[in-house]
Parts: C-alpha cells; sequence; structure tokens
C-alpha cells in the first residue's frame, strides 16, 4: 500500500486532471495524489516543439494506441485513437488550438436541465485558467491565469493570410476572435504556445507548484481498477509492471482519464452495464447502462491542393532546413517550428443551418503527416508541396459506444465511434467541400494554387462526393460524452459531476460532455478540470 493522509485521488495527470489536482492543492487541508499512467516528458524535447504533434500521435512513447473497430459508415475501416500518455495527458501531444466553443453549446446542456452548466455559468472558469498574451483584444480573455494563451504575429506561411482573405472574399464574415462570444467567419487561432513552447496543462498548472507539501504526483502507474467498499469508493489498485499497489482515501476519487480511459476503468471496478461486466467475470458494485454510451467525435474531409515549395512547409522536410529549424525552435523557440502550423480556420454554415455548423482548420502542407520531421527518411512517395483545409461536423449526429473486451488493465477496448452511420453528417461533410472549394477558387489564392489533389477536379457529382467522404474521413481526435452527466437518473454523472449509484466518486474530463461542443474539445476539458474544483472546493 502506498501510504498517506489524502484528501483526494485524481486518477489522470491530463487536460482536466492537472488542472483539478493543482487548484485543489492550493488549499493547504487538502492532501492531493495525482496518478498518471505516463512519464514525466520533461527530458523530451519533442513535447516542447509545436510542430512536432504529428510525429507523436503516430509514436508510441507518449500515446494511448487505441483504435477503432471497424466502421460501418466509413466502409469498415478502422480509424487510429491515439490519446495522451504522459504528464498532461492529450493537450501534451495535439495541436494545441485554444478555443471554448458556441456559447449555446453551454446553454443547450442548461436547458436540458442544468441551468448551471450555461453559457455565463461557465464562462468564468475558461478565463480563470488563461493567461492571455495576444495579440488580439485581451477584453475576450482571461489575463491572470497559468496557461498561456497566444498565436504568432506573422503566421509562418503567406497561405494563411490568402485562406482568411480568400474566405472573405466569398461573402463570408472576418473572424477577429474565435473566442468572442458570437465566433462567425474566416480568422486565426490562438494556441496553447507559450513563448514559442507547447504550454500543457502539467507545464501550466503542475510544474510551478510541484514543492507543495500537500501535492504528490505518481508517474508510470497505470490504474487497474476504483476500490470499493459497501458501495463507497475507498481507494485505487495501481499496477506497475507484475506489481500491484494500492492507494487509499477517506475522501473523494476523481477519474480524469478521459473518454476512453475513464468509462474503461469505472467498467473495471464494476460501475457500467450489468450484463456486459457479468459476461466478463466482473463484479457489479452498480448497474450503470450509459457508462461507455454515447461516444461523440468531430469528423473531419480534407480538400488539398498543390502549391509552391517556398510557401508550403514541405521545404522542411529536408534535413539541411529540418535540423536548423528544430534546434532554433527547441532552443530558442522561434522559427517555422514554434507553432503547430493550423493556424487560419473557420466557423461557416452550410445549406440550412441558420448557426455556424463547420469548422475548418487550414495547414500550408497536405497534412500533419507530410511535416512529421524525421530527418532520416526520405518523404513519402507522390508527397510534395502542398495545402489543405479540412471541414468537421461541429455537431455531429451520430453515436458510439465502448466496451470492455476482457477484465484486466491489458485488455483491448471494443470502440465503435460510428462515423457517419447518421447520413446527416456525411451530407455536412459534402456541402463543406463546395464551400473550401469556393474559397481556395478566389484571388488570393491565385499566385498559390496548383492543382487539386483531393478530392480531385474528377470529383463532381453529389453520389460522386458523398462515396469520397466515406472513403477518406477520419478522426478530428476529440472523443467525448461517454460518462455523460445530465439531471436525470439514467445520466452517469450528475450535474456536479459525481457517479450515479455510488458514493465518493466523480469523473471529471470530457467524458462528462452531454454533448459535444462546436469546436476543439482541449479548452473545454480544461474548463471542467476548474469546474470540477470549484464542486470540491465550495
Amino acid at each position: 500500500m502506498i501510504r498517506g493522509d489524502y484528501t483526494h485521488i485524481v486518477v489522470g495527470a491530463g487536460t482536466a486532471g492537472c488542472i483539478l489536482a493543482a487548484r485543489l492543492s492550493e488549499s493547504p487541508s487538502n492532501h492531493v495524489v495525482l496518478i498518471e499512467a505516463g512519464g514525466s516528458g520533461r527530458r523530451d524535447p519533442m513535447l516542447k516543439v509545436p510542430i512536432m504533434t504529428g510525429m507523436l500521435l503516430k509514436g508510441r512513447r507518449h500515446v494511448w494506441r487505441y483504435a477503432s473497430g471497424p466502421e460501418p459508415g466509413l466502409g469498415g475501416r478502422r480509424v487510429d485513437l491515439p490519446r495522451g500518455k504522459v504528464m498532461g495527458g492529450s493537450s501534451s501531444v495535439n495541436g494545441m488550438v485554444y478555443v471554448r466553443g458556441l456559447p449555446l453549446d453551454y446553454d443547450y446542456w442548461a436547458q436540458s436541465g442544468m441551468p448551471e452548466w450555461s453559457w455565463d455559468h461557465v464562462k468564468p472558469y475558461f478565463l480563470k485558467s488563461e493567461g492571455f498574451q495576444g495579440p488580439g483584444d485581451a477584453a475576450n480573455h482571461g489575463t491572470d491565469g497559468p496557461l498561456g494563451v497566444s498565436r504568432r504575429e506573422t503566421p509562418v506561411s503567406p497561405l494563411a493570410n490568402a485562406f482568411v482573405d480568400a474566405g472573405v472574399a466569398a461573402g463570408y464574415p472576418r473572424a477577429h476572435d474565435f473566442n468572442d462570444d458570437d465566433p462567425d467567419g474566416f480568422g486565426f487561432y490562438h494556441f496553447t504556445n507559450r513563448n514559442g513552447y507547447r504550454e500543457t496543462t502539467a507545464t501550466a498548472f503542475i510544474d510551478p507548484v510541484r514543492k507543495r507539501k500537500n501535492l504528490t504526483v505518481l508517474t508510470d502507474f497505470e490504474v487497474a481498477r476504483v476500490v470499493f467498499r459497501n458501495g463507497t469508493a475507498c481507494g485505487v489498485e495501481l499496477v506497475l509492471g507484475r506489481q500491484t499497489r494500492t492507494v487509499e482515501t477517506d475522501g473523494e476519487i476523481i477519474l480524469c482519464c478521459g473518454a476512453i480511459g475513464s468509462p474503461a476503468l469505472l467498467m473495471r471496478s464494476g460501475v457500467g452495464p450489468a450484463d456486459h461486466l457479468r459476461e466478463l467475470g466482473i463484479d457489479v458494485v452498480c448497474d450503470s447502462p450509459q457508462v461507455g454510451s454515447s461516444l461523440q467525435d468531430h469528423v473531419l474531409v480534407r480538400v488539398t491542393h498543390q502549391t509552391r515549395e517556398d510557401v508550403s512547409l514541405y521545404r522542411l522536410t529536408r534535413f539541411d532546413r529540418a535540423a536548423p529549424a528544430f534546434l532554433q525552435a527547441w532552443l530558442l523557440g522561434r522559427g517555422p517550428m514554434n507553432v503547430f502550423p493550423l493556424e487560419a480556420g473557420a466557423y461557416y454554415r452550410t445549406d440550412g443551418s441558420d448557426i455556424p455548423n463547420v469548422q475548418s482548420h487550414f495547414m500550408p502542407a497536405f497534412g500533419s503527416d507530410t511535416i512529421r520531421l524525421n530527418p532520416f527518411s526520405k518523404p513519402a512517395a507522390g508527397i510534395g508541396p502542398g495545402f489543405m483545409a479540412n471541414a468537421s461536423v461541429m455537431r455531429p449526429h451520430s453515436r458510439g459506444r465502448l466496451r470492455l473486451r476482457g477484465p484486466g488493465v491489458k485488455d483491448d477496448l471494443d470502440i465503435r465511434v460510428n462515423y457517419l452511420t447518421d447520413p446527416r453528417d456525411a451530407e455536412v461533410l459534402a456541402d463543406a467541400v463546395g464551400v473550401l472549394r469556393d474559397v481556395f477558387s478566389q484571388k488570393a489564392f491565385n499566385e498559390f494554387r496548383g492543382a487539386e489533389v483531393s478530392p480531385g477536379p474528377d470529383v463532381t457529382q453529389r453520389g460522386q462526393l458523398l462515396d469520397w467522404v466515406r472513403e477518406t474521413a477520419n478522426t478530428v481526435h476529440h472523443l467525448c460524452g461517454t460518462c455523460r452527466m445530465g439531471p436525470n437518473e439514467t445520466d452517469v454523472l450528475d450535474p456536479v459531476l459525481r457517479v450515479r449509484g455510488v458514493d465518493n466518486l466523480r469523473v471529471a474530463d470530457a467524458s462528462v460532455f452531454p454533448s459535444i461542443p462546436s469546436t476543439n474539445t482541449a479548452a473545454p476539458a480544461m474548463m471542467i478540470g476548474e469546474r470540477a474544483a470549484a464542486f470540491l472546493t465550495t
């Protein structure tokens, strides 16, 4: 047993967990242990250099290598679903885009029976985390929080400016800040980036307070299950190699393991669909049928064009250019690698929508895979200078689910996201292709625009577009909803994030979202961490 007079056990040092543990430890009367299955990541320069996201997500060192089962809406394709496995969780490996979503996302949560989750109630918790560094109007941002939020004054490529100018020329508004109360149109994103380096919830919230005597951080320990006594969570069972240890508490346990990890841990612990657990030989502590259900994700397609090498990040695939640029970013926080290059983007409407229903990110490359900067390998065949804009459905109708394949911590998971199983999602993506084609046809791209690579000039008919959408659609890495909170007894969590049917157990991560926010999900997950801390300290 790992002994300590802990008042709180936080499982998962990810996007929300680091914030929650840091906030709880602000009170000297609390004694907090934060448990992370991954390592500290402190000695890996790839975690500091923003452009390394593509390589991190394809690697194994800092991610859980999850994958979906065959997806019926994608012609049976399986989709890789990497999640962060390191201090900071997915905030340490993601694209760092910092956006909160539409206010109506949270007002919808409030209207579903949880008035305390309206935009007016959650916005202060976004602002509390944020240490805005500009450029832009600080009135839309928090300025006193630990989390560095910024963007470059000048984009890494003139193609980013062309995308925004082309969107405005095509008739869409110019969005001056995607974090204002009515984001709409084409503009530039802010990032969790401090002085040219990736900012994570670990670097922002945990590293400055590691010396607090009432905060213990354990890395490289995977939690196998929550331990219950008479329906009350009283500890967690840890696995390190072949060793098993237990951490106990008389206080609360909070799971912050993400949309895959938290429902899996609940089910391994006996909280979940009773019939499913009994099939696997797991003792049922609480029959909670919705654990692992309502899985949601943003699904995207990419419209791509060839372009000139001097404006595309393809130039960085050469060793003589990549190596100095990497060193410049690592040592000085400067140069073309000091931002993940999804700098420009858009929120826009397709036919029939009265609010933005598609989000886009623009990149001066064919995709993040094409800028995976391994200087010792040659660029993939057929890949050259290019640019792309993705389009994702902001509020997808399709829903998936997660189940266990076995009772053990090392057993695989059965994950079905069910992308595009609701045909309305595919229709929106096909409409979005038309929007992006129109944008790329504008004068602003005349000096940069080469041949369309994907979907390709021969894909013009509606049926062809829908086929192409299903053949190429992929994840935006925004999984959520599998431990959803709600006002009903059938919801996994109550509105203050307590697991229904047991005591002293909560969940605080993206799995709690009742519905997916209309944006990148990192900032909303951070808000959940802040909100959970408030629930536990007031």
